[in-house]
């Protein structure tokens, strides 16, 4: 049992408890994404409706608006959501899941071919960049899957922008992990 925790206190840490780890940590994420996601639908960019279950749960007012109007506003606060959540996401994973610092050849070469390639600042800078950078495009990939989704969902089905918000989330997460794991972090 002290193995377990002990697992849970560093980032070295079998698949199953790196994999619970990353869970929590998609956790607070989401539950970023959610608040930032729920804030702009009712105050910023109109993307709820009477039957919501947000508003509901709430006991919210908003305005009537047309299916596709509000399919298009949750999906570009889908994409504001995503920015500030993401960020929380790349922090999270880098503090406690998965270790940085894979290599990245591409950049080694540029590096090399500039003269650049003794400048240990900046080379960790760069590799650092193309990590976030390689972290939002997966993320963007998933997201835009999943934004696709939800923006169908409520258009053509008529779901409404919590059911569709949560079909978006669960694709995102799944299509996350796997290519975080194995194309960004190293482990």
């Amino acid at each position: 049992m002290a193995g377990i925790w002990k697992q849970f206190a560093q980032r070295e840490a079998s698949p199953l408890i790196q994999f619970i780890k990353y869970a929590i940590c998609g956790g607070g994420a989401v539950t970023v994404h959610v608040i930032a996601f729920f804030l702009l639908a009712w105050l910023v960019i109109p993307a709820l409706n009477a039957e919501d279950v947000f508003v509901k749960l709430f006991h919210l007012a908003c305005p009537p608006i047309s299916d596709a109007l509000r399919a298009r506003n949750a999906m570009i606060n889908n994409a504001l959501a995503f920015l500030l959540s993401n960020l929380v996401a790349y922090i999270l994973n880098i503090l406690w899941v998965f270790e940085s610092g894979r290599c990245y050849p591409p950049v080694d070469l540029a590096l090399n071919k500039l003269g650049l390639s003794q400048r240990t600042t900046l080379c960790a800078c760069a590799h650092r960049t193309v990590e976030v950078a390689l972290f939002y495009a997966v993320s963007g990939i998933s997201i835009a899957i999943g934004t696709f989704l939800m923006g169908v969902l409520i258009n053509q089905w008529h779901f409404t922008t919590t059911v569709a918000f949560g079909a978006e989330c669960v694709v995102a997460a799944l299509i996350n992990f796997a290519l975080r794991k194995f194309m960004i972090f190293k482990g």
